[in-house]
């Protein structure tokens, strides 16, 4: 997409941390903008603070889970502002534990959130962004842990790793209808996604004794989501794919790549798979 001025977006989780500053940066670029978020007090205070930018700025409470809830997010846009263009599947929390100590229904919850989360939002405006024939982007946020397996935090990694293998299938397909991907893969940020895992199911909305959280001392220490807005924000206009934060975290992403290719290698050399 070549310009976001004047186009339509929308955008989930948008109540804070980073999908707040993407919705940020693109009303700033003349986007009208549909913030989606599944607590509407965080919306009624972005919502506010966006109209100091411009007045086509509009809210809808939406649990990404729920298919029908994101139904009643896209009915609701076009109703508003009769067009999407952008869609910023950002939606997300963070769950972790031990394997074989994680119940099933927290599996379903971060699973449901993630990963089903940024297919509702694809299947529900893919068939109005192509209905409109003037292309369009989606912008799905993934993680850093879509591309490294940080201990400590399989389920988290199980759907960010879904989600960059979503995204760079999404991409292929979806360029010959001029609609642009990008998967937003961001290291440590300024947000509350080390704390989104009080709210599990388990859980039954009972608090927790006080424990150490493996995710917050590097959330708390982390970027600013003001510049992945703008990242994320140029991008779209860009057209990039990938989308990383952390240059220093490349290490990490090599050393995979290199154990793969170690082990391919051995494939390789074995005669049963030669002719393979």
């Amino acid at each position: 997409m070549s310009k976001i001025s004047g186009r339509t977006a929308v955008v989930t989780g948008a109540g804070s941390g980073i999908g707040r500053a993407i919705a940020k940066s693109l009303a700033e670029r003349g986007a009208a903008v549909m913030l989606a978020d599944i607590d509407p007090a965080r919306l009624a205070e972005v919502q506010a603070e966006l109209r100091q930018v411009h007045d086509r700025i509009a809210t809808c409470p939406c649990d990404v889970a729920d298919p029908a809830a994101v139904r009643t997010l896209a009915d609701t846009t076009l109703d508003r502002f009769g067009s999407a263009h952008i869609v910023v599947n950002n939606a997300g929390v963070a769950l972790g534990g031990r394997p074989g100590a994680i119940a099933l229904e927290d599996w379903r919850w971060i699973v449901g959130i993630n990963l089903m989360g940024v297919v509702h939002g694809v299947e529900t405006f893919l068939p109005i962004l192509r209905s409109q024939g003037q292309g369009g982007h989606f912008v799905n946020t993934a993680s850093i842990a879509g591309h490294i397996a940080m201990p400590g935090l399989g389920p988290y990694n199980a759907t960010k790793y879904a989600v960059v293998g979503y995204s760079e299938t999404l991409q292929k397909e979806l360029e010959p209808d001029g609609i642009g991907v990008s998967v937003l893969c961001p290291g440590w940020v300024r947000t509350d996604i080390h704390n989104t895992g009080l709210k599990r199911p388990s859980l039954g909305g009972a608090v927790p004794p006080a424990q150490a959280n493996a995710m917050s001392d590097a959330v708390e220490t982390g970027i600013d989501p003001a510049d992945v807005g703008d990242w994320t924000a140029e991008a779209v206009e860009s057209g990039r794919l990938y989308l990383f934060t952390h240059p220093s975290m490349a290490p990490w992403v090599e050393a995979r790549a290199a154990a793969v290719a170690q082990d391919y290698a051995a494939c390789a050399a074995d005669p049963r798979f030669a002719k393979a």
